[in-house]
């Protein structure tokens, strides 16, 4: 008969053991200090990541939800300046703001390369290394580089008249051309430093329909007319002086102002909307963003060029022409809010109750593989039962499973 029994078994092998075996957990109480002891305290340490971690830290009983957020700007401040180019000039908020409204950023004029009074016509290039020239030889008559100002005609002449020995190749464009090596030290509009920026930021959370400005309740029209921001005794205050936004950044403002660069002002919303609204504040942070490692960077700064046109009474078109040096202001806006929820906490329960099973694995582990009688604990946590098995003899097993376990214990 078991001959009978064990022929399908030995004929079709893993496939008979998967379709006639079922494993069925079996506890085993062993007593043990070490062993107790580290269960006990995986037990204690997955507890603490549970509750300190995750409930208290991450707060997993909450929903979250993302910012939607909008940003307005407005630039205040005026300055004067007396140069050789422009004589005196008063410089207001349309003159340096360029342009008048963007979105989530702001661009304030600190240093320029103005070229007055251009009109189509002949003029010597500006000389450099592909300009210059001895002859007409060295002109190629309808050329026109990356970098150059105008169409070459093909005639070498001379550029400046007191210093007859500098000759460049003439060109067809904008004349005069503009003179880009002619950069201002220190920053024409130094006294922006003074400027102040104010900062309208409108928040939205949908999932939780709720909405707040940065310019909090609390803010009056009066202190709003002279409050300045101030990480210490003003942190709330919606206006910045430009100055201190780049010094927050660990950088010099005089510096930044000659050649321009990136400044990132970044507004941040966390939200815990299980307290009162009165404690969802937004707190803000400044760093510069455009790459200055050192005094050699290639292309360093911010800038780019635009032209005011008009016309004489002759019906010439004449325009003058601008290098604008600046910084420019990227205004971020980051945050979450969150707020209890039934379906977060119960998933982040269940998760950590199956956590607990990773003592257990941890705990087999030791008795199976580590400890001195891990043959004997072997025996006792394994037990393979056939059918066959099953008759007078049953009971005692049962019997003797018992008294070995009172034995141990």
């Amino acid at each position: 008969m078991a001959e009978t029994e064990g022929a399908p078994r030995k004929r079709c092998g893993p496939l008979y053991d998967f379709l006639f075996e079922y494993d069925t957990p079996r506890i085993v109480a062993i007593q043990s200090r070490k062993v107790g002891l580290a269960n006990r305290l995986v037990q204690l340490l997955i507890l603490a990541y549970i509750i300190g971690w995750v409930f208290v830290l991450q707060k997993g009983y909450q929903d979250t939800d993302s910012v939607v957020s909008s940003v307005t700007t407005k630039l205040k401040g005026v300055t004067m300046t007396n140069t050789s180019d422009m004589g005196p000039r008063i410089w207001d908020v349309a003159d340096y703001v360029i342009p008048p409204q963007a979105e989530n950023t702001v661009f304030v004029m600190t240093n320029l390369i103005v070229t007055l009074n251009q009109t189509q016509g002949i003029c010597p290039e500006l000389p450099d290394k592909t300009t210059t020239c001895a002859s007409d030889v060295d002109c190629h008559k309808g050329f026109a580089g990356t970098h150059s100002n105008g169409i070459q005609t093909g005639n070498c002449v001379v550029y400046n008249h007191t210093d007859p020995s500098i000759k460049t190749c003439e060109v067809f464009a904008w004349c005069p051309v503009e003179n880009r090596n002619k950069l201002p030290k220190p920053a024409v509009l130094q006294d922006a430093e003074e400027f102040t920026l104010l900062v309208k930021n409108n928040i939205w959370y949908p999932k939780f329909n709720f909405s707040k400005r940065n310019i909090l309740p609390t803010i009056n029209s009066t202190y709003l007319k002279d409050c300045k921001y101030n990480v210490e005794r003003d942190p709330f205050c919606p206006i910045f002086r430009l100055g201190d936004i780049v010094k927050a950044a660990g950088q010099s403002f005089q510096e930044m102002a000659i050649e321009g660069g990136v400044m990132g002002v970044h507004i941040r919303w966390d939200c815990d909307l299980d307290k009162a609204a009165s404690h969802c504040v937004p707190k803000y942070s400044f760093r510069r963003i455009d790459s200055r490692q050192s005094a050699h960077s290639v292309s360093p700064g911010y800038n780019f060029r635009f032209a005011k046109y008009y016309r004489t009474s002759s019906n010439d078109e004449y325009r003058t022409l601008i290098k604008a040096y600046g910084i420019r202001f990227d205004i971020m806006v980051f945050g979450n809010a969150g707020k209890f929820n039934i379906i977060p906490t119960m998933i982040n329960i269940g998760s950590g109750l199956a956590l607990f099973g990773v003592a257990t694995v941890l705990c087999d582990v030791i008795v199976l593989y580590f400890m001195k009688k891990r043959n004997h604990y072997r025996e006792k946590k394994y037990k393979y039962v056939r059918d066959h098995e099953f008759g007078d003899h049953s009971s005692y097993g049962t019997q003797r499973d018992v008294a070995e376990y009172n034995r141990m214990r």
